[in-house]
């Protein structure tokens, strides 16, 4: 063979072995999609929307309901709202699991099944705190999933959702695990999985299973300014969501600890401010009076490192643990208070209900101002009508930032110092005598209260 083809046949023949090594490489998910699929259902929700012509919708309660009924007599007319998602199939007598939002406000839930078959369904409870909910559905010997572990569930591995998006029953979609434990605003008590598999509307509620065929989460969320998947979509944990729905089985509804307190991250800053060599925990900011937290000795400033003897790494951590605990137990708390370890029994309460926090206007009096060179912000002595109004014991009112480092942690003028540290802010002579002894060049942790809300901030000191 000339040497020229011999060259060419030997560049075919390794790019054909390249090519048929990759293709053994990729995953095949055809096994997964045959067992898995027919536990998956579509949902089909309808609701029963009233309306009175030439007016808009009015609440039977209100005061001009009864106006428009006697005056201006016209027959409601009714109009259906439908919706779709997914859900899948947990147990072979008909109990469903999918998403709060799915069913929310709907009058009727219908759910197809793979072979056609369609049944109606009843909401047996939904937790919107999490997103999800149980249904029930009047059927036996029902194909049902395979419930995985999502913690031994790696970032990079591949998984799949099967769904309807936008409609189109049993869909597949695939990609790999982006994170874990992700913390979403509004969603404290969720540590999501994120993925980049394609998850659109109707995929809500579908199962996100491994390769191995198990189930390891609930597509919940997509992160999209078209409406369309972007790459960042959300699912719920399967264990989080099976310790809801079996209290939802069991009781209708969902019960959660509470302790009482108010946290925010710890930053590298204020974890130097207040001796911690590693920024992990959460740190309180305001202690509930006469909550489990208050009952236990647990202070503002104190940094919780352990919750029942689990890590508390983040902030995030902590709300979770609390939740996930049983109100009336005793849980033994490590918290970091004072330069030294520390640690207390709580016994937890029992979260309410969803409510309105009441929300009261503040008002701070304008005063003299003496100025904290050191901190760059000119403060003043709250004056006893504020002490009161703040129900507050002691504090120093920011009429005015100067620094930059003030202006960069946030401080605004008509915030209150409450303390610096883990030490109450009684006066100014006072304050001015603790940030003496605070070397020049480090971070001072400072309690600032703005509105109803308390939060530590992080001011290095000035050099100079």
């Amino acid at each position: 063979m000339p040497r020229k083809f011999s060259s060419l046949y030997a560049l075919y023949m390794g790019l054909l072995l390249s090519l048929s090594v990759q293709a053994k490489e990729l995953p095949d998910f055809t096994n997964l999609v045959e067992k898995q699929g027919p536990a998956v259902v579509n949902i089909s929700t309808t609701q029963i929307i009233r309306d009175t012509p030439g007016f808009p919708n009015i609440p039977e309660g209100d005061p001009f309901y009864e106006v428009f009924r006697r005056f201006a007599p016209q027959i409601p007319r009714e109009q259906e709202s439908q919706s779709l998602g997914s859900g899948f199939i947990i147990s072979a007598d008909g109990y469903i699991m999918t998403n709060a939002h799915v069913v929310d406000h709907a009058d009727k839930i219908t759910v197809r099944l793979t072979d056609k078959r369609e049944f109606s369904a009843k909401v047996i409870g939904a937790d919107r705190r999490t997103d999800v909910a149980l249904l029930k559905i009047e059927a036996s010997g029902l194909p049902k999933i395979n419930v995985g572990d999502p913690n031994k569930l790696k970032v990079g591995e591949w998984v799949v959702a099967i769904g309807s998006p936008f409609g189109f029953d049993s869909s597949v979609t695939a990609g790999i695990v982006s994170a874990k434990g992700r913390s979403l605003p509004q969603d404290n008590f969720v540590p999501f999985i994120q993925t980049d598999v394609a998850i659109n509307p109707g995929n809500s509620g579908g199962p996100l299973d491994k390769m191995n065929g198990e189930v390891v989460g609930i597509n919940s969320q997509i992160y999209t300014r078209s409406g369309g998947s972007m790459g960042l979509s959300f699912a719920i944990p399967i264990d989080v969501a099976t310790q809801v729905t079996e209290q939802l089985r069991s009781s209708g509804k969902v019960t959660r600890g509470r302790i009482g307190v108010t946290i925010q991250e710890l930053t590298r800053e204020l974890a130097e401010s207040f001796g911690l060599s590693k920024p992990n925990g959460a740190l309180i900011s305001s202690v509930e009076k006469g909550g489990a937290a208050d009952k236990a000795g647990i202070e503002v400033s104190d940094v919780i490192l352990t919750f029942d003897g689990k890590a508390v790494n983040n902030s995030a951590d902590l709300p979770r643990m609390v939740a996930a605990a049983k109100p009336g137990s005793k849980v033994a708390i490590g918290l970091w208070r004072k330069g030294a370890a520390k640690q207390v029994n709580v016994v937890i309460a029992e979260m309410p209900e969803d409510g309105k926090l009441a929300r009261a206007a503040r008002k701070l009096a304008d005063d003299v101002a003496e100025m904290i060179s050191r901190l760059g912000i000119a403060v003043s002595e709250l004056s006893r009508e504020q002490l009161q109004d703040l129900q507050v014991g002691g504090g120093l009112l920011v009429e005015d930032v100067k620094g930059p480092a003030a202006r960069a942690a946030g401080l605004q003028h008509g915030d209150v110092l409450l303390a610096i540290g883990n030490m109450p802010i009684r006066s100014l002579k006072q304050f001015n005598e603790i940030l003496k002894q605070v070397p020049k060049g480090r971070n001072v942790a400072l309690l600032v209260r703005r509105g109803d809300n308390a939060s530590y901030v992080a001011i290095r000191l000035d050099e100079k």
